[in-house]
Order: C-alpha cells, then sequence, then structure tokens
C-alpha cells in the first residue's frame, strides 16, 4: 500500500503542479482546479495519515528518526500526526473550511520539507516515513530530493487552496 500511495503522488503531484500554473492564467478553471487540488491534498494527508495511523509505533519511529526533538516530543508528535493528517485530509475532501485547512496542509508540508532538508543536509539516512515505515535505511536508500519536491508541489497546492477555496462540490458556500 506505502509503494502505491507513493507511486500515485508522485504522477499527481506534478500533474497538479502543470494544472496549478494553468488555472493562474485562466481564470476560468479556478473552480474545477479548487476541486482537482483538494482530491490531490486532501487524498494525500488521508492516506498518510491512514497508513500511519494503524502502527503508532512506526510513527514514533519515523519522527524520532530526523533527531530534531526530544525524544518523548517526538513521539507524541508520532503518535498525534497521523490523526492531524486524517483530520485536514478529511476537511479538504469534504472542501469545509478549506481556505484554513489548505493552510494547514501547506504549513505541514513546509514543516515536512524542512525536516526532510534537515536530515539530508546532516547526513541521516532515513525514509521519510510519509506513508508509513520510517527510520533508519540504507545511504543509497534515501530519495530526498524525490521527497522534497512531492512536498514542495502539495505545499504550492495548499497556497492555492488558501487562496482560493471555493471550489465546486464542496462544503463551504
Amino acid at each position: 500500500m506505502k509503494v502505491l500511495a507513493e507511486a500515485l503522488t508522485n504522477i499527481l503531484v506534478p500533474l497538479g503542479f502543470i494544472f496549478l500554473l494553468v488555472s493562474l492564467k485562466k481564470k476560468s478553471l479556478q473552480p474545477i482546479a479548487t476541486l482537482f487540488f483538494r482530491i490531490i491534498v486532501g487524498g494525500v494527508l488521508l492516506t498518510a495519515g491512514y497508513l500511519k495511523a494503524g502502527n503508532t509505533a512506526e510513527a514514533r519511529m519515523a519522527v524520532q528518526a530526523y533527531k530534531i526533538l526530544p525524544n518523548t516530543l517526538a513521539a507524541n508528535l508520532g503518535y498525534a500526526l497521523p490523526w492531524i493528517e486524517i483530520a485536514v485530509g478529511i476537511l479538504i475532501l469534504l472542501g469545509a473550511f478549506v481556505k484554513y485547512s489548505g493552510l494547514v496542509a501547506a504549513l505541514l508540508m513546509a514543516i515536512f520539507v524542512i525536516a526532510i532538508s534537515q536530515a539530508w543536509a546532516r547526513g541521516l539516512s532515513i525514509d521519510c516515513g510519509c506513508f508509513g515505515g520510517g527510520g533508519k535505511v540504507a545511504a543509497g536508500q534515501t530519495k530526498y530530493l524525490q521527497e522534497i519536491a512531492r512536498d514542495t508541489g502539495l505545499m504550492a497546492l495548499g497556497i492555492y487552496l488558501f487562496r482560493n477555496p471555493r471550489g465546486i462540490l464542496g462544503l463551504d458556500k
């Protein structure tokens, strides 16, 4: 399931980013773009949270592997993060509070980019734990650049949702 989630995300985020560039030029696409980006961002967050919520020990280990926070705080964040991702993902998918849930999604992605970047800069060999798993991996198995690009794209889509929260098929009116 993790491999499928990563593969779909690696396809959908670049497509979303291309559509983002097109929709910025053609304002009539905004309601459709908002729906498309809600599906991508909300789907990624819901999937990532769901895959981690089933194994909180792994989620805790993944956060601790970054070696940024004290172990107790990292463990607590590891338990809470999947549920935050699920809640924000559901809100975005439903089109509820899109302005604020899009902002939270963009902030989460910015934090993830910073965390992955510092792990890479410090020479840590870890799996990001984005879709479950996490922890130490062999040096050649890291995917830092791909993960940073993906999360930067998701951050851009979250910012778009913050700036353009009204779309079709959403609860926000």
